[in-house]
């Protein structure tokens, strides 16, 4: 999930992943952040950023939707890493976007994780790739113990979740987008429902 004048480097255990991740939670927010996050969507650059992720960005804001997408939400000069746990913390929905080397990222597999975590409504949208396909792969020269834990803990926590499946070479696209976008929107307004009637009741 990287723009295009922003390149990922994976960054070997050895180097510190987890805890440069875990370092970089300053409250440095995006202009976006700033003005709130809806939804945040997670997916491999590499894979899906110029055809389902961008697509699917493109259509939330037509819906007036405000959705987190790197290349789309952070202008040059801003810290990759802050600005999406930043995301990830406002956001109240998440879109997970599989692809086949999504698991292979362990920028995909932390924004999952955290999510995850934070207990955030998670839609999972399979392109290309079945659920069972999903593995977190890696040993301990690539991920600590705790981090392996958490991955698969994530992917587990994905595979059991009703999703969509979609083939890019012959599924219908506007289908997908339209199918994606609304279910976000109605658990952004189940949602705010909820909410309101809490405040109502206090």
């Amino acid at each position: 999930m990287a723009a295009s004048s922003m390149h990922r480097v994976v960054v070997p255990y050895r180097a510190g992943a987890s805890r440069i991740l875990a370092r970089k939670t300053a409250p440095e927010f995006s202009k976006q952040c700033a003005a709130g996050v809806d939804v945040f969507l997670s997916h491999r650059g590499a894979d899906t950023k110029s055809s389902v992720a961008g697509l699917l960005y493109d259509r939330l804001v037509q819906m007036n939707v405000r959705p987190f997408l790197d290349n789309r939400s952070m202008a040059p000069g801003e810290k990759l890493y802050e600005s999406i746990d930043a995301g990830i913390r406002q956001c109240r929905v998440g879109v997970a976007i599989f692809s086949q080397r999504y698991c292979d990222s362990v920028f995909c597999l932390h924004e999952l994780a955290m999510m995850v975590e934070s207990n955030k409504k998670l839609i999972p949208v399979f392109c290309d790739v079945k659920p069972s396909e999903l593995v977190v792969r890696g040993d301990a020269t690539v991920h600590s113990p705790e981090d392996l834990r958490r991955y698969n803990r994530a992917i587990q926590e994905a595979k059991h979740i009703v999703g969509l499946n979609f083939d890019t070479k012959n599924g219908n696209w506007s289908e997908l987008l339209s199918r994606t976008a609304n279910i976000v929107l109605k658990c952004l307004e189940k949602e705010t429902r909820s909410i309101s009637e809490v405040c109502m009741h206090k």
